[in-house]
């Protein structure tokens, strides 16, 4: 079977998103390319680790000698995208193993996000024998932004009790931190 390959080069938006209130919310990478859009659904977690590993990757490159790149050290005013996610949020499947990397040769940041693959988890997939998987070129300054983006959306959420650092449901919360005072 062939792989159903979702592939956009220089998208006109790429972004992390959720949909839900706090504490009840589902996380997406959305692109979008003129009237094309794919969403792919993936967790807190992996948004985070991306955001970070994006910023890793670019702050490596960044120091290489004389920056041949032009990669900026934060996002670039102008790039910021706030706007909530294109709707009708439709998943094309649930993010399972992501990679990043680096094209030298167009100076772009390479996001590939392979589906969850259903199964032994002590074995990694093949990325060779996923499915689907959706594939993302964007330029270094998008880069930046994308992270910075990723990075609020994680931290809108809930407020982190300062005793015991879960998070605290608006409906209240209960500590262990004070389970010993009881």
């Amino acid at each position: 079977m062939a792989t159903v390959v979702h592939d956009f080069d220089w998208p006109d938006r790429f972004v992390v998103g959720t949909v839900g209130s706090p504490g009840q919310r589902t996380f997406y990478l959305q692109v979008r390319d003129g009237d094309r859009v794919v969403s792919v659904g993936m967790e807190k977690e992996q948004s985070a680790v991306l955001a970070d590993r994006m910023d890793e990757l670019l702050d490596e490159l960044m120091s290489i000698e004389g920056n041949p790149a032009s990669i900026p050290a934060r996002a670039p005013e102008g790039l910021d995208d706030d706007d909530p996610l294109d709707a009708p949020v439709v998943e094309q499947f649930r993010v399972g193993m992501m990679t990043l990397g680096w094209d030298p040769s167009t100076a772009q940041v390479v996001i590939e996000a392979h589906p969850l693959v259903e199964g032994d988890l002590e074995e990694t997939p093949d990325p060779q024998e996923s499915p689907e998987v959706l594939q993302v070129r964007i330029p270094v300054g998008a880069a930046r932004s994308f992270a910075k983006r990723a990075r609020e959306v994680v931290l809108a959420g809930r407020p982190y009790c300062p005793l015991c650092l879960n998070p605290m449901d608006p409906e209240g919360h209960i500590c262990p931190a004070t389970d010993d005072f009881l």
